[in-house]
C-alpha cells in the first residue's frame, strides 16, 4: 500500500461514541419505565440492586442475550423465559451471576445511560427523579427523533460527569454540532476543488469524526479529509478503499485499539445520528450527508454554535441542564424562521404534486392551515402537519412504482436475502414487508409506524407500543406485525403484545372487520398456540383474526401475484382477494383441534389461493 507521507502529528485522543451500554433506543425507554417505579426512592445500594432485579423481572435485561443466558442453570433459564417470572426468582438469578461489585453495581451501570441522556437524575437528597425530558420520552405519543436530537444537542466533552475526555487532555467539543460543521466544510471544500459534493463516507467518518476532539480543529480536519480522498485517487485502481483506510488509520491514530473498533464506533454514532432526521444516507448508504430538507434548521444552529463545549459551575447545574426539555432554545423556533421552513416544505410539496399529477396519479387532499399565525406552537404543528403530508405523497408514489414487475422481483429478492445483511435486519424487514403490502393490492393506505427521515427512509423499527404496519382497505382494515425471532422468545416478545396491539387497533377502527398478519422466519409452536387460541376461542372475551405466515410464505404470495401480472400487465389484485385468503386461513381453525395442524394447513391454503389468482 502506498500512502503519502503524513503531514500531521499522530492523534492520541480516545474515540467518542454514543453509549454502547444500551444500543436499542426502545430499550432505553424500557429501562426508564422500570426506573419510574422507583422514583422518589433514595439511590443507595439496596435501591440499585432492586432496580437491576426489576429490569430482570420485567425482561428488559438479560432475556435472549447469549452472553447473559449461557451461564444460567436450566432452572434459571426456565424462570427467565416463564410468563410467571417472580421478583424472588429474578433476585436469585442476579445473585447467581456473582457480578464483581454485586447486583448494585449492575444497577448503577443500567442507570448511567439514563442519567447521561438527562432522562433521570438524583436530587440533593440522592432521590431518583425522572426529569421533564424523561417524562416526555414516557409519553405514548413521544417522538423518537426529537428525543435523540435534543439529547445530542447537549452532548459535549468535557462535562462534569466524566473524568476522561477532560479539557486538560484537549477536549472541547459538542459531537453533533461538530459533525454538522465538519460535513458542511467538507462539502464546501469539494465545491472549491471541483469534487462532487456528497457528504462523507462511512470510512471517512470512522477516521476523522469520532477522533475529532476540539472544535478548533474542524477546519483542519476538513482539509485532512480532502487530502485523504486525493491520496486515495492515486491508488484506487490497485488498492481497495478498506485496505487503504486501515493503513492510514494505523499510521495516524496509534493510540486506538483497532481499525475494527473505529468502524464499530462510527457505525453506532451514524445509526443514532440518523434518528434525529438531520442526516440522510446517499450513494447506496455509503455516504452520510446533511439533510437538505432541514437546511434552515441546520444553518440556524451553525450560525450561533461553533461546537465549543459549554461551561458548568457544578455537576448539579449540568444535570439540571440535561434534564430540562426546554433547553437549549432552538434558534429556528421564531415566527420568521418557521414560516421560512413552511415555505420550503410547500415548495417540495408542489414539486412532488406536479410530478404525481403528470403521471396521472391521484393525490390526497392537502391539509388546511394558517401560516400567518404568530403563535410559535401553532407554526410548529403546521410544520409537522406538512411534513406528514409530504410523506403521504412519497407513499403514493412508492405504491405506484411498486406495481412494476421489476420492483416486485426486487422485493422478492430482498426478502430472500434478508439474512445476508450485515446489520439493520429488523428495520429492513419492516421496510420490505411494507413494500410487499403496497404491491399486493389496491389499499387505501399502508402506514408503517417505523420512524423515518425526511427522505422517507426508516431510521429505526416501529416503537414497542404500536403495530409495525397499519393497512386500510375499502372493505376491511388490518395490521401487520413482523419479527426476525424464531425461537421461544418469539412467543414472549410477540404473542401477547401482538394480540394487545391488534385489539387496540380493532377498537379504534371498529367500523370495519380487522385482520392481523404476522410474519416471521418460522412460527414457533408456542406463538402458534397462542394465536390459535385467540382465533378459535377468544382474547379478552372476543375472537381475533390473526394470520401467521412465514417469510417464505409471504414471498410465495408475492410470487403468485407476479405470475398473474406477467400474464396480464395491468392486473391489479383486489383487496377482496386478500381478504378471501385471510378468511380461508381463519376458517380452517373450525375443523382443526391443534395449532400445529393449523400451521400445516396454511401453506396448502396459500397454494390453492395462489393458483386461483394466477390461473
Amino acid at each position: 500500500m502506498r500512502v503519502e507521507t503524513v503531514l500531521w502529528s499522530k492523534e492520541t485522543m480516545r474515540f467518542w461514541s454514543v453509549s454502547t451500554t444500551v444500543r436499542n433506543p426502545e430499550r432505553i425507554r424500557s429501562f426508564l419505565k422500570v426506573l419510574k417505579e422507583l422514583e422518589g426512592e433514595v439511590w443507595n445500594n439496596a435501591t440499585q440492586k432492586k432496580y437491576q432485579i426489576l429490569l430482570l423481572q420485567r425482561k428488559v435485561y438479560g432475556l435472549n442475550v447469549p452472553e447473559f443466558e449461557k451461564t444460567l442453570t436450566k432452572k434459571h433459564l426456565e424462570w427467565l423465559h416463564s410468563d410467571a417470572f417472580t421478583y424472588k426468582q429474578a433476585e436469585e438469578i442476579l445473585n447467581a451471576k456473582n457480578y464483581e461489585g454485586g447486583g448494585e453495581m449492575r444497577g448503577r451501570q443500567s442507570f448511567n445511560p439514563l442519567e447521561k441522556m438527562g432522562l433521570a437524575c438524583l436530587d440533593t437528597e440522592k432521590k431518583i427523579v425522572i426529569t421533564s425530558f424523561g417524562k416526555s420520552f414516557l409519553l405514548e405519543d413521544y417522538d423518537l427523533g426529537e428525543i435523540f436530537f435534543r439529547s445530542f444537542l447537549k452532548w459535549q466533552y468535557p462535562n462534569p460527569d466524566l473524568n476522561k475526555y477532560s479539557a486538560t487532555d484537549g477536549y472541547n467539543i459538542k459531537p453533533l454540532i461538530a459533525t454538522f460543521h465538519l460535513i458542511k466544510k467538507v462539502n464546501g471544500l469539494c465545491i472549491q476543488n471541483g469534487i462532487k459534493e456528497k457528504g462523507v463516507s462511512k470510512i471517512e467518518f470512522a477516521l476523522f469524526f469520532t477522533t475529532l476532539s476540539n472544535y478548533t480543529n474542524i477546519e483542519t480536519t476538513a482539509g485532512k479529509i480532502i487530502h485523504f480522498r486525493k491520496n486515495y485517487e492515486t491508488v484506487k485502481d490497485t488498492e481497495p478503499i478498506e485496505k487503504f483506510a486501515e493503513g492510514y488509520f494505523y499510521q495516524n491514530f496509534s493510540e486506538y485499539e483497532s481499525w475494527n473498533n473505529a468502524k464499530d464506533y462510527a457505525d453506532n454514532v451514524i445509526r443514532y445520528f440518523r434518528l434525529t432526521r438531520f442526516f440522510y444516507l446517499r450513494g447506496n448508504d455509503y455516504y452520510i450527508d446533511l439533510e437538505p430538507r432541514r437546511k434552515i434548521e441546520i444553518d440556524s444552529i451553525l450560525e450561533i454554535d461553533n461546537a465549543a463545549a459549554k461551561t458548568f459551575s457544578s455537576q448539579a447545574e449540568y444535570a439540571t441542564y440535561l434534564g430540562d426539555i426546554t433547553q437549549p432554545e432552538l434558534p429556528w423556533e421564531t415566527k420568521t424562521k418557521l414560516q421560512e421552513v413552511i415555505k420550503n416544505i410547500l415548495q417540495e410539496i408542489d414539486t412532488e404534486t406536479e410530478n404525481l399529477l403528470g403521471k396521472n396519479i391521484s393525490i390526497p387532499q392537502k391539509p388546511k392551515f394558517n401560516a400567518e399565525t404568530g403563535n410559535i406552537n401553532e407554526l410548529k404543528k403546521i410544520v409537522e402537519l406538512l411534513r406528514g403530508y409530504r410523506r403521504s405523497l412519497f407513499d403514493v408514489e412508492t405504491h405506484t412504482q411498486l406495481q412494476r414487475l421489476e420492483n416486485i422481483e426486487d422485493c422478492i429478492t430482498s426478502l430472500k436475502n434478508i439474512f445476508k445483511l450485515a446489520d439493520k435486519k429488523p428495520v429492513e424487514l419492516e421496510r420490505i414487508i411494507t413494500f410487499g403490502l403496497h404491491i399486493l393490492n389496491d389499499a387505501i393506505g399502508i402506514r408503517p409506524n417505523y420512524p423515518v427521515g425526511d427522505d422517507n427512509q426508516p431510521t429505526f423499527t416501529a416503537p414497542a407500543n404500536k403495530p409495525d404496519i397499519e393497512c386500510f382497505y375499502k372493505s376491511f382494515n388490518s395490521i401487520c406485525e413482523v419479527t426476525l425471532l424464531s425461537n421461544r422468545s418469539q412467543w414472549f416478545n410477540e404473542g401477547q403484545p401482538v394480540m394487545r396491539h391488534f385489539r387496540d387497533f380493532e377498537t379504534a377502527h371498529d367500523e370495519k372487520q380487522s385482520y392481523c398478519l404476522f410474519v416471521a422466519p418460522k412460527i414457533h409452536r408456542d406463538t402458534a398456540n397462542t394465536f390459535w387460541f385467540s382465533v378459535k376461542y377468544e382474547y379478552e372475551g372476543r375472537k381475533q383474526k390473526i394470520i401467521p405466515v412465514t417469510i417464505q410464505q409471504f414471498i410465495e404470495i408475492l410470487q403468485y401475484l407476479l405470475q398473474a401480472k406477467k400474464q396480464k400487465s395491468d392486473y391489479l389484485l383486489s383487496h377482496k382477494k386478500i381478504q378471501e385468503l385471510f378468511d380461508a386461513i381463519i376458517s380452517a381453525t373450525g375443523n382443526i383441534s391443534k395449532s400445529d395442524d393449523w400451521l400445516s394447513a396454511i401453506p396448502l391454503l396459500i397454494n390453492k389461493w395462489g393458483k386461483s389468482i394466477a390461473a
